[in-house]
């Protein structure tokens, strides 16, 4: 992961790193970041393995930027595509300062999630254990889960936290500036990811399609924006959602084109309330066969290594 160019902004005690979002799918890191940053740039579901590329979020404040890299799950699978976010992911901890590990407080057995950790605890890096979701259960039933992640490894810190209600964020910026060396920042003042419109209003179409469908079709979608128009009122935008069988574009387009519009409306909902200007969106479905498994593709979409 190739750091971003260097801005003008350059201060005597101020402090600027990286910070990798790190943990088992499904345990709100997408949450988190969009809790930390207070804008939305990472796409959120129910659903496991939703995010498949590293996401860039940047908090700037008066002495400091911090840019979060938030991560795919880690996870093991057969799939290549799978593969590729896992390879994804811990590729982006070497390039970073902080490691935050995050887990679900909600789950009874967290043998798997701290079995995942064992991928990670070697990289020689400061590593904070976030306990997401607390929101989920009692409240004496955090430290039981702080003693048995204590047992288990080192950690710099651990902060239990909820990112849907945005408790214990600060506690958690605190901690990684106690990491940070003096350093210039990397993006101006206004920046708050790194992501172009593109990709984010594909992001969005593809949280909606995570949000509706049901089994496999979420995870065979690859979304594709061909054309983008702009003025000071409205975005135009022609969308292309791929999936791999023919069964599985009747299913996303469903009787009469409803389930297609469904995903169109909410998707065009949230645009609005990002950008604030009236959206003009056209959305085709096609096949592009098995191309969760094809190499080329894989590497023209950036989830490759």
């Amino acid at each position: 992961m190739d750091p971003p160019s260097q801005s003008s902004i350059s201060q005597n005690n101020y402090r600027s790193g990286f910070v990798a979002i790190v943990g088992p799918p499904n345990v709100g890191k997408s949450t988190l970041i969009n809790s930390i940053l207070g804008h939305k740039i990472a796409i959120t579901t129910p659903k496991p393995q939703t995010t498949r590329k590293l996401i860039r979020g940047i908090l700037t404040g008066e002495r400091f930027q911090i840019v979060f890299v938030d991560t795919p799950g880690i996870h093991h699978s057969k799939k290549m595509l799978n593969q590729m976010m896992v390879k994804i992911a811990m590729e982006a901890i070497n390039d970073v300062d902080v490691v935050l590990f995050v887990i679900d407080a909600s789950r009874r057995d967290r043998g798997h999630e701290f079995a995942i950790l064992d991928m990670v605890k070697d990289c020689g890096k400061p590593i904070i254990l976030i306990i997401n979701k607390i929101d989920t259960i009692a409240k004496e039933n955090i430290l039981p889960i702080i003693e048995e992640a204590n047992n288990i490894h080192h950690f710099e810190t651990i902060i239990p936290v909820s990112a849907f209600y945005g408790d214990g964020i600060e506690i958690i910026i605190d901690e990684i500036m106690k990491h940070l060396e003096e350093g210039p920042a990397y993006y101006d003042t206004y920046t708050i990811t790194d992501q172009g419109k593109e990709e984010l209003i594909s992001e969005i179409i593809r949280e909606k399609i995570f949000l509706l469908a049901e089994q496999e079709i979420p995870y065979s979608t690859l979304i594709e924006i061909n054309e983008l128009k702009e003025d000071d009122e409205k975005i135009s935008l022609h969308a292309i959602i791929n999936v791999e069988k023919s069964s599985q574009k009747g299913i996303l387009i469903g009787k009469d084109g409803r389930f297609i519009t469904k995903v169109k409306r909410m998707a065009i909902h949230d645009l609005k309330n990002i950008y604030n200007k009236k959206i003009e969106m056209h959305i085709w479905v096609k096949v592009m066969r098995d191309w969760t498994s094809d190499e080329r593709k894989l590497k023209e979409i950036g989830l490759w290594l």
